[in-house]
């Protein structure tokens, strides 16, 4: 169950007794599982989003000073310590939770140097279901050569992949005797810090025992540092789509590396319409792609596999 004291930790007392005292009206039983953001607005109402609903607090307008005052909380009292999370637009907190910041932004020749003038914060509660990734198993696993396919997860935002992908890494990584399969090392490419939600080196979440991470780091470039330094057997990263990342993953491929991958889009295809994913695709790079459905978090629509004959994709 989620620990509402250690987000209540970083809002005034004012801002954090009211929350408190909300989730707990709106959520009897076990409902505060279901709280999954906490929005603050300059001026505006907090408003608190859960998994099937949502409440604004009317009588809860939070002031400039406010906000920064729950960012320097944040900060552990050094905002210019993390300033480089800031300018990525958010910030991990112990427990994997994490903070997405907007404001006006500050930039110089291109690249964001700071975001002044913080206007909105949103909380978003990290939560680790184990066993997410139960019904994608049969799809991902080669049990009788203990490896994984090559794999592409594919869904519209918010239907549950990273969650899923982020079971996925524990269970390969540790290995799953009940189906005697033996657990491999992972390289996972953690770029904004979803997965293991990093704290201070330490990942917040449990990705498995063989699992090594590089996280706030680009994808294309953490694929190849981690198969030059940790000869992982499998690649793991989310939400894949430039043309950097596919000339890593062919790199991963043609070093005789599996990989596990997740994109965006509804149908074969959205993905198709990505010249990125589409070259992959053509490429016959993966054995398996996956779509989770669309309206209902953790469920699988349609599994595509591919036929080594004709090399083309049919439903699994």
């Amino acid at each position: 169950m989620l620990n509402l004291k250690e987000i209540m930790a970083y809002f005034p007392k004012r801002i954090g007794n009211e929350i408190n005292r909300k989730v707990l009206q709106n959520n009897t039983s076990d409902g505060m599982n279901l709280l999954e953001e906490i929005r603050i607005r300059t001026a505006r109402p907090v408003v608190l989003k859960y998994s099937n609903s949502e409440q604004i607090l009317d009588n809860l307008l939070t002031s400039q000073e406010e906000v920064l005052e729950i960012l320097q909380t944040i900060c552990n009292n050094s905002i210019y310590s993390y300033q480089n999370q800031i300018c990525n637009g958010y910030i991990t907190l112990k427990g994997g939770h994490r903070v997405g910041i907007t404001g006006s932004i500050v930039l110089v020749e291109n690249k964001i140097t700071n975001i002044n003038y913080i206007s909105s914060l949103n909380f978003r509660i990290s939560k680790q279901i184990i066993g997410a990734s139960s019904r994608i198993l049969k799809y991902v696993l080669n049990i009788e050569e203990n490896r994984v396919y090559n794999t592409l997860i594919i869904s519209p935002p918010g239907v549950g992949k990273t969650t899923m992908l982020r079971d996925l890494v524990r269970k390969i990584s540790t290995g799953m005797e009940q189906i005697n399969f033996k657990g491999i090392t992972v390289g996972l490419v953690d770029e904004r810090g979803e997965i293991a939600a990093m704290y201070k080196g330490i990942p917040q979440n449990d990705v498995g025992l063989r699992t090594d991470i590089l996280d706030n780091i680009p994808k294309s470039m953490g694929m190849k540092m981690l198969i030059r330094s940790m000869a992982p057997e499998v690649i793991i990263a989310d939400e894949i789509g430039s043309k950097e990342d596919v000339e890593a993953i062919n790199y991963a491929v043609c070093c005789g590396i599996k990989g596990i991958f997740t994109a965006h889009g509804q149908n074969l295809e959205d993905i198709q319409l990505n010249p990125a994913i589409s070259k992959l695709i053509d490429m016959h790079i993966f054995d398996r792609l996956i779509f989770l459905n669309s309206k209902q978090k953790g469920e699988i629509d349609k599994v595509y596999t591919l036929n080594k004959i004709n090399s083309e994709y049919i439903l699994a």
